[in-house]
């Protein structure tokens, strides 16, 4: 198969949060990896205007992809008006069918904010459909095929209504978490942008604290959990826990 993984999030600060660890351990395998999102942030400061913010955390998310190696890709939407619509649905396929991805992460469909879930919902098509000759001019990779997809935690592992989260898969990110704190701490904007929105500070330390709960269950210091998609089309062996033996 061929080993290209892409993240596909809705905003910068994302994958840090929730797959970083698993892409690292990916690397280590020789895939290429990219991380993609949705927004450029612009939403994300109580003090910046919208294209000084943008401008400041994509620099921030190249300089975190850039340590794992990944290319960054955006689809350029705005913060809190992404929305599943046929012009967005394009870029997504388009993007899928330049990357050709083989594995994939993306949003819970159901998680406290909406541009996840229409990121998903993106995620989610683009994953189906990227294959099809007729969907987007770019030209269609020969392996182009719905890849292993799957969809991470929802902040503090609980979906929109509060009710808990149970993952299919478990992935150890214990030697990975010194990056993980790296990659995040490298999104320095968001802390003050965070504490000051909705009260949430100890910007690396809440990512830590969640990664330590999601370990527990497999008896490692730290986890990132997912959910897997195994619906028809979609390959529904356990990719990731073939490849790291988590379980």
């Amino acid at each position: 198969m061929r080993r290209v993984a892409l993240a596909f999030l809705a905003h910068p600060d994302d994958a840090e949060f929730l797959c970083s660890g698993t892409l690292l351990r990916l690397g280590d395998l020789g895939w290429a990896l990219h991380v993609a999102t949705a927004t450029r942030g612009d939403c994300g400061s109580m003090t910046h205007a919208a294209d000084q913010i943008s401008a400041i955390r994509t620099r921030e998310a190249e300089s975190a992809a850039a340590m794992i190696g990944a290319a960054y890709h955006c689809l350029d939407e705005l913060d809190g008006r992404v929305c599943y619509d046929r012009a967005t649905a394009q870029k997504a396929f388009d993007l899928f069918r330049r990357v050709a991805p083989s594995l994939v992460f993306t949003h819970a469909t159901s998680d406290y904010m909406v541009d996840h879930e229409q990121v998903a919902l993106l995620a989610r098509s683009a994953s189906f459909m990227y294959g099809c000759p007729n969907c987007s001019p770019v030209p269609r990779h020969p392996d182009s095929a719905p890849p292993h997809l799957y969809f991470c935690d929802p902040f503090e592992g609980v979906d929109a209504l509060g009710r808990p989260v149970v993952p299919t898969t478990l992935v150890d990110v214990s030697a990975q978490m010194e990056a993980r704190v790296e990659m995040l701490a490298r999104h320095a904007s968001q802390r003050e942008w965070l504490r000051a929105h909705h009260g949430v500070d100890e910007y690396v330390e809440s990512m830590k604290r969640h990664a330590a709960a999601r370990g527990r269950p497999i008896g490692a210091a730290f986890a990132e959990a997912f959910v897997q998609q195994r619906s028809h089309a979609f390959p529904r062996n356990e990719l990731l826990d073939e490849l790291f033996g988590n379980r």
